[in-house]
């Protein structure tokens, strides 16, 4: 069980306001910067699996690409239907010298 953050991206690749869709450690997250402040989520719409990093964000929420369901990000909780099956993984996300790193769930082997 890993319990160490992953560098995946430069903060200045991240402007305030944007979204961004990266690889790390064969799982896609999506990445926010929301005022300055950096959130990770899992990249994949439960709906129909859909890119959330390339998504439109609307205040603090982003809205899938493909249907327009629409998520928390600073939770990942899913707007249309708050129910847990729905939500999004949310990854904890530290800055070290100005590269965003998270953390990723522990994956069995």
């Amino acid at each position: 069980m890993s319990t160490d953050f992953i560098s995946i991206a430069k903060v200045n690749d991240l402007p305030p306001g944007t979204c961004a869709s990266v690889e790390a450690e064969d799982c896609g997250v999506a990445l926010f910067n929301i005022d300055g402040h950096i959130y990770a989520l899992d990249n994949t719409c439960p709906h129909a699996g859909g890119p959330l990093g390339e998504g439109a964000i609307v205040g603090e929420y982003v809205a899938c690409p493909w249907h327009d369901w629409k998520f928390h990000i600073p939770t990942g909780v899913c707007q249309k239907n708050p129910t847990p099956s729905l939500n999004v993984a949310c990854y904890e996300v530290r800055i070290v010298d100005e590269t965003i790193q998270i953390l990723l769930p522990a994956q069995s082997s």
